[in-house]
């Protein structure tokens, strides 16, 4: 997995028709993606029957449009688009809406739906109340 490459995907890929992107906000910063694409990675060993592909909405490659672009050309009908973000508000009220609206127009033969933000799945909130309370025990 490198930075700039087109798409992050699974082995699999090739025969996917369903695909799960995970859309980040990104960042110029390498470190700050590792997280994500240690999430892709994850999702790919967990899900061999599902594409997994990887975009950002801002400051490095690859864009929604270009990922479900490269998700349609790998034989890819239907898409979820996942926000890796914490909560709903901010980018996820308008630039994401917008972002998810002009790439599925550049792929009219898939579909293309998106969840809400991934921090507000009751399993995630609980997931972080447990690492901050172990990151807490030395207190």
């Amino acid at each position: 997995m490198r930075h700039g490459d087109q798409t992050v995907t699974a082995p699999n890929a090739a025969t996917a028709e369903r695909w799960i992107v995970l859309l980040a906000h990104g960042s110029q910063d390498a470190r700050w993606r590792q997280p994500i694409e240690a999430l892709v990675a994850q999702l790919q060993a967990r899900a061999p029957g599902l594409g997994v592909a990887l975009a950002y909405l801002q400051f490095c490659p690859p864009t929604l449009e270009q990922s479900l672009r490269r998700c349609n050309d790998l034989g890819g009908i239907s898409a979820r688009v996942v926000p890796v973000f914490i909560s709903g508000g901010g980018h996820l009220l308008r630039d994401v809406p917008q972002a998810v609206e002009r790439a599925a127009a550049s792929v009219p033969k898939m579909t293309v739906r998106c969840s809400g933000a991934l921090g507000e799945e009751p399993e995630v909130l609980g997931a972080m109340v447990a690492a901050t309370l172990r990151l807490s025990e030395d207190l």
